[in-house]
């Protein structure tokens, strides 16, 4: 049994605080809000973000930070991109030397363009990070329906260590070196869901939408091999994988926020209206900024950036891509007739 303390009592902090639980750990919910932390013990559910799934009595909850951190196996770090910095900052005087951090957010800061896991080792230099990822909704891993996710993890002892602590029947982890490339995927996956999402709400059907999933994992892969992760890595879960269902699902908020904006609400009305953080908008900058310095094109998340953020009617965008220079699909595939 693990000691392991959930650090973000989201949506995906809380269903993995109940996946663990059940594993047989010993669990803690730290959040900073007192307002979540009260409801979930008086509650035992999160009426809010997870309504229906309901937490054991014995499962423990504080805002106390310290507390939450010290001296545990595991920290699984589970707040909202935009605050994986701060909240690193705030633990790092608590994490002793070779604790493990299991970071389960997806994002890319903007101003650095660095990834989770690289901004909590900077913050937190003398933790074990890793990376968990793959296609997993909250609301259907709180229910127990079966999923797949990988670990990823420079060292292979404690990518297994991980996997024997999430894994059971109805949670199958696999595990993987590539954490540079697990983690490109799951940020700018929820790009590319943003745009299904308008195309959803432009009224567009099932051909736009496996040509977004199949051109949106084309361009994730480009820059992701150009920064040095595995084409593989983006072939598996946590690249195709993870972008199949974030397109495809109502429970993405990205995909939803997409819908809306396809019907005419701006960036800001619809993530006021989706009423959580909407990850893929956070992420759009900072891969152009990416695109840039690695000098790669991202036609599909260059159209999404000049929507949120330059008041380019979406079905505009839909014409830039429709009409972009004639291509060959795969440039490397030889032809008969030359030499």
């Amino acid at each position: 049994m693990a000691d392991i303390s959930i650090i973000g009592a989201g949506s995906w902090g809380t269903a993995l605080a109940l996946l663990l639980y059940k594993n047989g750990h010993c669990v803690t919910v730290w959040s900073i809000m007192e307002a979540e932390i009260e409801m979930l013990k008086n509650e035992r559910e999160h009426k809010d973000k997870l309504p229906g799934v309901k937490l054991p009595s014995d499962m423990e909850f504080t805002t106390d930070l310290q507390a939450a951190v010290t001296g545990k196996d595991v920290l699984v770090l589970a707040v909202p991109s935009p605050y994986t910095r701060s909240t690193s900052h705030n633990m790092a005087s608590y994490v002793h030397e070779g604790q493990i951090i299991v970071n389960v957010a997806k994002g890319i800061e903007e101003n650095t363009l660095l990834t989770l896991s690289q901004i909590i080792e900077e913050e937190i230099p003398q933790a074990q990070v890793a990376v968990l990822s793959g296609p997993s909704h909250a609301e259907e891993v709180g229910r127990g329906i079966p999923t797949t996710i990988v670990v990823g993890a420079k060292k292979k002892a404690t990518a297994e260590y991980l996997q024997n602590i999430f894994m059971n029947e109805v949670f199958r982890v696999y595990i993987s070196p590539d954490v540079l490339g697990i983690e490109l995927g799951a940020a700018l996956k929820n790009v590319v869901a943003l745009a299904a999402g308008i195309a959803d709400g432009l009224g567009y059907g099932d051909n736009t939408k496996a040509a977004l999933i199949t051109r949106g994992i084309t361009e994730i892969g480009r820059l992701g091999v150009a920064m040095g992760g595995k084409l593989e890595t983006f072939c598996g879960l946590t690249g195709i994988g993870d972008l199949i269902v974030t397109c495809a699902s109502m429970h993405s908020r990205n995909r939803r926020a997409g819908i809306l904006i396809g019907q005419g609400y701006t960036m800001e009305q619809a993530m006021s209206e989706v009423k959580m953080v909407v990850e893929g908008v956070y992420s759009a900058k900072a891969a152009m900024g990416l695109a840039k310095k690695y000098d790669t094109q991202l036609p599909i998340i260059e159209q999404v950036n000049a929507i949120l953020f330059e008041g380019q009617p979406a079905d505009e965008a839909v014409r830039n891509l429709m009409l972009r220079d004639k291509k060959i699909e795969n440039p490397l595939l030889p032809w008969e007739d030359e030499d």
